[in-house]
């Protein structure tokens, strides 16, 4: 399982002061504390007004400066994310583009640059009308998506792709969860080489006891094709679960990930 480390984002209010304040040790505390709890990406929000490129340098030297571990440097601002692309000294993920706007025909020229070859890219299921309200919806931007890729040179296993998971809440008969496994499913028997990828935490907003929602919904996931996920890696239980899970799927031979983990006290 890909980790992507959600925790650095400005729209969170804790660190959205911090960038505020230029709290670097705030930043680079977080950073090193995602990274050795086992993250490959730490995510890097801005969530600005303004000045986000100079705010996303900042942030990404700040990072960097603490942890060699790859940078999804995150902005709805496509122009935003190749600008501050050049501040990181090693490939990590173009987070994010969509059907929205002409944020492909900026992006994936970029990405399909041989200098930017070992870049990830998460792409939203979501176009200028917002997000499709069904699964047939959000497919038919997926394979959008797909084919812009695949006119780009870029692999299918550089791609994530985040159906938008929705909060549980405000579906009827759980009708939220079975249009994402459906997508999900569309997306692993057509493109078994993109990852799956979501923020797990978007199902269980307004909901009490989120923990146990979030395991629920991770152990879903997971077996419906999930091979990245946007999380918490500070939260010990939801590692634990996503380790459990993928050794109860046979995905971790002798369950030797699981055990490793055990041992480095990511989680008990």
């Amino acid at each position: 399982m890909i980790i992507i480390a959600e925790k650095l984002n400005g729209s969170i209010p804790s660190c959205g002061k911090a960038i505020a304040a230029r709290d670097e040790e705030y930043i680079k505390d977080l950073a090193k504390r995602q990274a050795d709890a086992g993250a490959d990406f730490i995510d890097c929000c801005a969530s600005v007004e303004n000045g986000e490129t100079e705010t996303l340098k900042w942030m990404i030297d700040a990072i960097q400066s603490v942890t060699d571990c790859p940078i999804s440097v995150d902005s709805p601002d496509v122009s935003a994310i190749i600008d501050a692309m050049q501040y990181c000294k090693k490939p990590g993920l173009f987070n994010s583009v969509s059907c929205e706007g002409n944020k492909l025909e900026l992006a994936f020229p970029i990405l399909a640059k041989p200098e930017n070859k070992d870049w990830h890219v998460m792409a939203l299921l979501c176009g200028d009308d917002g997000i499709p309200k069904t699964a047939a919806e959000r497919i038919e931007i997926f394979e959008k998506i797909m084919a812009e890729a695949k006119r780009h040179g870029i692999e299918d296993k550089r791609i994530h792709i985040d159906p938008l998971v929705e909060m549980l809440c405000t579906k009827e008969d759980g009708e939220g969860v079975s249009l994402i496994l459906e997508v999900m499913g569309h997306i692993k028997k057509t493109h078994p080489n993109v990852h799956i990828s979501g923020a797990i935490s978007n199902v269980s907003y307004n909901l009490p006891a989120r923990r146990l929602i979030n395991q629920a919904f991770t152990v879903l996931t997971i077996n419906a094709g999930m091979t990245s996920v946007v999380l918490d890696p500070l939260s010990a239980d939801l590692r634990g679960m996503i380790l459990a899970t993928e050794a109860l799927l046979g995905n971790d031979d002798y369950c030797l990930e699981y055990i490793g983990a055990y041992r480095e006290g990511l989680f008990a």
